[in-house]
């Protein structure tokens, strides 16, 4: 019989998490008896959510537009957003993500007479992510979990070597994906090479 090897899912995450602690897994991510699952549940996001907040190949948006609504004419951000800042003909536009609104410190107002053109982080769920990230989040949401569930410095010290080794993976990972070129990727290099 073959086994089709797919990637890590957030009930897999969270079990990883549980047996780091000693405790058993559970069956579904919905089984809210166990306080323990609960707990490592929240971090995991927590944990994804500082990791995505850096801002990867995966969950960037280049040039993305922004539009004003019709009637306060201001220019909202998606729920997912982390970042936010104009980009392109848009640079100059001095933005700051305010709630879920754009805010222009320039003229100090919320309302804009035109669409913007942004780079943005977004949050994905966990299923949306690549495996180096899923492994990564997960390596490192069980460290963070294990620290403030059972506080075992041999447990964080080996951890901790996990941890850097998948953030390695994912860095790499970012390094084929991102098709990064020092060239057109770096600000100051470009800046050089359009005199």
């Amino acid at each position: 019989m073959t086994t089709t090897i797919t990637p890590t899912t957030e009930l897999e995450a969270v079990n990883l998490m549980l047996d780091v602690i000693g405790e058993s897994p559970i069956n579904s991510l919905n089984d809210s008896a166990v306080v323990d699952a609960v707990k490592a549940k929240a971090v995991l996001s927590e944990v994804s959510r500082a990791v995505q907040q850096k801002g990867w190949h995966f969950n960037t948006e280049k040039d993305y537009e922004l539009v004003p609504t019709v009637f306060d004419k201001e220019i909202q951000t998606p729920a997912n957003c982390l970042r936010v800042d104009t980009t392109g003909a848009d640079k100059a536009i001095d933005v700051a993500q305010r709630g879920n609104r754009l805010y222009d410190r320039r003229n100090h107002t919320f309302k804009f007479d035109k669409s913007l053109k942004v780079d943005m982080v977004i949050a994905l769920p966990f299923d949306q992510l690549p495996e180096a990230a899923r492994y990564y989040i997960t390596i490192r949401a069980a460290r963070v979990f294990q620290a403030r569930t059972v506080g075992s410095l041999d447990l964080y010290k080996f951890s901790v070597e996990d941890e850097k080794l998948a953030l390695m993976d994912l860095k790499k990972a970012e390094g084929v994906t991102g098709d990064f070129n020092m060239f057109s990727g770096s600000w100051s290099v470009a800046k050089v090479l359009s005199r």
